[in-house]
């Protein structure tokens, strides 16, 4: 089947309910929300820490948070980008209340801010220890509430299309390559034993990816199993220009727990914020042997601390202390994470929380504009997927959600100007939806997945080396070919199409990573260990 709408969305965390709700009001075309499972998976729901915005000017400032940003960032980021998100970030959390989002407050009435480490105010806006779920919810409610905005829940797209599928041999060269709207997979008999797929032909003048991480590239994640860097890849495939894909943020602390991989449950950094203190599990503590900020330095240090402790006294996690704190005031801010502890036998009050790092957080992904503008024309990227250069080297802890939100607006101003000036393109052909899934094949699948987790873990993971991010390339490589060579003869399916994703993410990464020729941000090699401009 063909579908038409004039806006296509990819996605709906946080950028992608932002962006619809934005154009959706303005009523200059139709609105299509395509979501790869429910609308309340998204990683987005899983942020706890809260959103980073300057609102106390009696102590904060633009400029200070401008700073925190290119700090962490190692100096890559780019400032333009930097300055957009943070002086353009209070009117959009004005814009997140309007829409139904509760941010917890004081009895003043006044924003109860937190501090992360990194930041040098408190200027992190939350609601209690589940801020991302608290976000969704209130997104959720204003998109369904919209008559204007289709939602198409449980569609999977499989590729973007351009010019190539009609016959037009596109390189990353080639001037003006145009987006006319993507292949999505949708199941014709949901909830049937075996359900069939069919791949249906959407149609779009304006298509903005907003797909989320890539996470689940990697044995243990802080994300849902779904963030399999889908957009990225396809992206990448389309000849799209994706960047720093080398920067890939390990979250220092997830609860240890080996049931729970995608996701691991997320000790959010507002812990540290609040006065946690990382310890070995004998009660040492070891961060001031890394740097002065202690448990509150940037996530880089704090992860390569972690994974050191853990290899030198050969354990499978560290902790974290608030056991000092004010048992009444930590059930309060955390009620979550408390919850969650009892129900393994953890009283966080008297007890020490076992820890370990976790990948996070990609801070690079498809190269966009002031505008969130890919490379490739009527296609704009959103959130996670997209590299704005916001983040540059390393993420300042909860500038994520309000990057998001601040390019939704810049996006979807952008767009709205543009989208009378496009047509859909008829000449698109339909997908070629032949072929056949035993579970031979889907046996091969699944093992195809666990080797890219443990190809990544083992060799692209928190610290590398030339000789590991070789051996990854070759085995990735091998894979690449096993699995297109599968992809070519069997009938689509989220498996398959999420498999090549991974590869596809896997092989930039690494090869990202193999390009920089110096330790950097989270990019940190041993073959490599100072800046370049240090040598």
């Amino acid at each position: 089947m063909v579908y038409k709408y004039d806006f296509l969305i990819i996605g709906a965390g946080v950028a992608g309910m932002s962006y619809a709700l934005k154009v959706a009001r303005e009523k200059k075309g139709t609105v299509c929300l395509i979501c790869k499972t429910s609308l309340d998976e998204a990683n987005t729901s899983f942020a706890q820490g809260g959103v980073a915005s300057v609102t106390n000017l009696a102590v904060d400032d633009f400029d200070k948070h401008i700073e925190d940003t290119m700090i962490a960032g190692d100096y890559i980021s780019d400032r333009a980008a930097v300055e957009q998100v943070v002086r353009c970030a209070p009117e959009q959390i004005k814009e997140l209340v309007q829409w139904g989002v509760n941010f917890d407050k004081k009895e003043d009435g006044t924003f109860d801010l937190h501090r992360e480490g990194g930041h040098s105010e408190f200027r992190i806006l939350h609601h209690a220890d589940d801020t991302g779920a608290e976000i969704q919810r209130g997104l959720m409610a204003a998109v369904r509430a919209c008559p204007d905005i289709v939602v198409k829940e449980n569609h999977f797209a499989v590729e973007i299309i351009t010019q190539h599928h009609m016959g037009v041999r596109v390189t990353r060269r080639s001037p003006h390559i145009q987006c006319y709207g993507a292949y999505v997979l949708s199941g014709e008999s949901e909830g049937a034993k075996e359900p069939s797929y069919r791949v249906d032909t959407y149609l779009a003048k304006i298509t903005v990816m907003c797909t989320g991480g890539c996470g689940a590239v990697y044995l243990t994640t802080s994300n849902p199993v779904i963030a399999t860097g889908d957009g990225i890849a396809m992206v990448y495939r389309a000849k799209g220009t994706v960047q720093d894909m080398e920067f890939v943020q390990f979250h220092p602390t997830v609860l240890h727990n080996p049931k729970e991989t995608h996701p691991a449950y997320l000790i959010t950094e507002a812990m540290r914020g609040y006065g946690g203190i990382l310890k070995l599990p004998n009660g040492e503590t070891f961060m001031e042997k890394y740097d002065e900020r202690l448990s509150l330095a940037p996530r880089d240090i704090v992860a390569r601390a972690i994974d050191k402790e853990m290899k030198i006294h050969g354990l499978d996690h560290v902790c974290l202390d608030v056991t000092h704190k004010d048992p009444a005031e930590t059930r309060h801010h955390f009620p979550n994470i408390y919850q969650k502890c009892l129900s393994m036998g953890i009283d966080i009050t008297t007890d020490y929380i076992p820890v370990r790092p976790a990948a996070h957080y990609m801070c690079g992904g498809i190269k966009v504009d002031l505008n969130g503008q890919s490379s490739i024309e009527r296609l704009y990227a959103l959130g996670e997927c997209s590299c704005t250069g916001l983040h540059g080297g390393n993420r300042l802890a909860s500038n994520s959600l309000i990057e998001a939100v601040v390019y939704a607006d810049a996006a979807a101003r952008d767009s709205l100007k543009h989208v009378d000036l496009y047509d859909f393109n008829d000449r698109v052909p339909e997908w070629n939806d032949e072929g056949t899934m035993t579970n031979e094949e889907k046996v091969l699948i699944t093992q195809s997945v666990k080797e890219v987790n443990q190809i990544m873990s083992n060799y692209v993971g928190i610290v590398r080396s030339d000789l590991r991010l070789h051996r990854a390339w070759d085995r990735l490589d091998m894979l690449y070919e096993e699995t297109e060579r599968l992809f070519k003869r069997v009938k689509a399916s989220k498996d398959i199409c999420e498999l090549r994703n991974m590869i596809n993410v896997g092989y930039l990464i690494t090869r990202f990573a193999l390009e920089r020729k110096e330790s950097r941000g989270l990019h940190y090699t041993i073959d490599y260990p100072v800046h370049a401009y240090d040598k």
